[in-house]
């Protein structure tokens, strides 16, 4: 009775380490993947920052807004 009380508790521990490793990996993909987003981000921040500075000199140039 002890040792498949044993085998029972140790079947329990390697469930639960699969399932640990196995939300390890997923944390891992998901923190790769949320330092992709940022990068894709910062790089559409520096577009869009890029686009308004070239607005500004056209509407300057064409006399839309005072200088």
């Amino acid at each position: 009775m002890m040792t498949e009380t044993e085998n029972l508790v140790l079947e329990h521990l390697r469930a639960i380490r699969e399932q640990m490793d196995t939300m390890s990996n997923r944390i891992l993909e998901l923190t790769q993947r949320m330092g992709n987003v940022e990068v894709q981000l910062a790089n559409l921040s520096v577009r869009v920052d890029r686009i308004d500075a070239r607005l500004d000199r056209v509407e300057r140039r064409l006399g839309l807004i005072e200088v």
